[in-house]
């Protein structure tokens, strides 16, 4: 009884390295990448893999506890439409750094302290009362641009940095905790779908207890937790270090991040939906692995 218990917790302990281990696979590195390529802080990085891991681990304990305790069976077109999710979402993630980049892109030469940028285009006016020239110029703040007369010292300048449309809707939303974690928690239960069988059933072929199995799937679901905190530190490193130190650096990383994660999801998408997956086929082949 005792080599039984030894055996099994050791399991358990596998699972928890198994969990880490399973933080590194391509399509979630890729992803987390995206995401935090415009954090300033490591710590901020850190609690962004957090998030992922916790909605990776929500989802592969509801869909494999669902599989373990009521024999559920998920049939390929549905394992294989929750893969395809992830492509797609690659795909949603890439674009979304690329076309925000535009944005600042489209209104910057160089890098603005706030780590906005700000752009001349030349056109003097007059203040008739200070008979002081104004400037007028594109401006951005992060990645809000707009354009409004500027004086050259700080005091004409027409409002604080915290004052843009879109720094007030964020100074309102970022009290509420939850929000700067949305995406990432999301990205990672979407992600929990297309690995959620494939641990169920991994679990299943060793573990015959439903408690023990159950617990091996909330070990598995810390390790990849603890994973990914740790993949999001190292990733987010340059991107910290370079915003501000090398912004012409930074954006490259940026845009290598959109382009490989938008590149990625089109290769998942076209291998699950049409060439070795099938989805979109008659005869749909999948292999939870």
């Amino acid at each position: 009884m005792s080599d039984t218990v030894a055996d099994l917790a050791s399991l358990l302990f596998l699972g928890l390295f198994l969990g880490m281990r399973h933080a590194t696979d391509a399509d979630h590195v890729v992803a987390i990448a995206t995401i935090v390529s415009r954090q300033c802080t490591l710590r901020g990085s850190a609690l962004i893999g957090g998030a992922w891991g916790l909605g990776h681990t929500i989802t592969v304990f509801v869909v494999g506890s669902a599989i373990i305790l009521f024999g559920v069976v998920i049939p390929p077109r549905v394992g294989l439409a929750m893969e395809f999710a992830v492509g797609i979402m690659l795909v949603l993630l890439g674009l979304m750094t690329l076309t925000g980049l535009g944005r600042v892109v489209s209104g910057a030469a160089a890098a603005h302290a706030g780590g906005g940028v700000l752009r001349h285009t030349h056109g003097h006016g007059h203040d008739p009362v200070s008979h002081a020239y104004l400037l007028d110029h594109t401006h951005a703040h992060g990645d809000y641009i707009h354009q409004h007369a500027h004086g050259h010292g700080a005091e004409d300048h027409g409002h604080r940095d915290d004052q843009t449309p879109l720094a007030r809707i964020e100074g309102r939303l970022e009290g509420l905790t939850f929000y700067s974690y949305l995406r990432p928690l999301v990205v990672g239960i979407v992600h929990g779908l297309a690995g959620s069988a494939a641990v169920a059933l991994l679990v299943l072929t060793v573990v015959r207890d439903p408690g023990w199995a159950m617990a091996y799937l909330l070990l598995f679901g810390a390790g990849t937790i603890i994973g990914m905190m740790l993949i999001t530190v190292a990733l987010a490193a340059p991107f910290a270090f370079s915003r501000t130190t090398l912004p012409r650096f930074n954006w490259q990383l940026r845009v290598a991040s959109g382009l490989i994660s938008f590149a990625f999801g089109l290769l998942l998408v076209y291998e699950i939906g049409f060439a070795d997956g099938g989805l979109f086929t008659a005869t749909p082949a999948w292999d939870p692995h």
